[in-house]
């Protein structure tokens, strides 16, 4: 159980012995709303982020044999592209270094987001063995209680609500839908909602946001931080330009808590930059 881990640990100290660590120690202060959408895909995933500042990362998941790889698309895995390799093993490393957390001198936790890809309940089951061997490091569900830590897992994608539900602790918890906003499910078990953008505005950032559609964005989010909840839209406009920053604009100002990207570096400077 703890092999991962001693594995991590051993890590740090090699990191430590070395020039300089593979994050490096100029890595931005964390920015609470900035979320790296497929971020397995940038050169250095995580590592890229995390130097940027982001607080959320997400990373795509297959079960092939008993290996979770990292990809996209089935046909873009490679055998040495893990879910431990290429986030659990670093961030353990990291979390070690700098006493418990991801950022030095921050609380701010890092969301993993992880999106199952295929064979949800078998996937879960084998990533909540792989999950076990990280436990301190991960915020965890315990018998009613959550114990926030430096990482927190939530699970996108094929989830298997019934199967998690059932569980009476767990590393992970679940990511919810608009469907899902007031329902009664607990920030215990569903601490984020996230959805398709373009399944709830029509307006992509060309003039000002129509108000009807500023005051339902503002519902949403009032509700779900009412019940202790996030909120996370995907497919935002992510092209640079006006009409990016008008959408970034009216998510920063309503509090969205995770703006969704695949540009790290304009998002951080959208996001240290003056509001307006």
């Amino acid at each position: 159980m703890l092999r991962r881990l001693s594995v991590a640990l051993g890590l740090v100290a090699t990191m430590l012995l070395g020039a300089a660590p593979a994050w490096g120690a100029g890595s931005s202060s964390p920015l609470a709303q900035a979320h790296a959408h497929n971020d397995y895909e940038h050169e250095r995933p995580l590592l890229d982020a995390l130097d940027h500042g982001f607080t959320s990362v997400e990373a795509d998941i297959y079960l092939v044999g008993d290996k979770l790889l990292v990809g996209h698309d089935f046909w873009d895995l490679r055998p040495g592209r893990t879910l431990q390799n290429l986030y659990l093993d670093p961030l353990a490393a990291r979390v070690a270094s700098n006493n418990g957390q991801v950022y030095p001198g921050s609380q701010q936790p890092l969301q993993l987001l992880v999106d199952i890809k295929n064979s949800g309940t078998k996937t879960y089951t084998e990533l909540d063995q792989v999950l076990q061997s990280y436990r301190e490091m991960l915020t965890r569900y315990d018998f009613g209680q959550v114990h926030t830590s430096a990482v927190t897992v939530v699970i996108s994608g094929d989830r298997p609500r019934d199967l998690m539900e059932d569980q009476s602790v767990r590393y992970a918890f679940y990511d919810g839908r608009m469907s899902d906003l007031d329902t009664g499910a607990t920030s215990a078990f569903m601490p984020l909602i996230s959805d398709n953008w373009n399944s709830l505005f029509a307006w992509q950032g060309v003039g000002p946001m129509p108000t009807e559609q500023q005051t339902q964005l503002r519902d949403i989010i009032a509700v779900a931080h009412q019940n202790g909840q996030r909120v996370r839209f995907w497919a935002t406009p992510d092209e640079p330009g006006a009409q990016r920053e008008a959408v970034w604009h009216e998510l920063r100002a309503a509090g969205v808590d995770h703006i969704n990207t695949d540009d790290l570096a304009g998002l951080e400077n959208f996001l240290r930059g003056p509001t307006r």
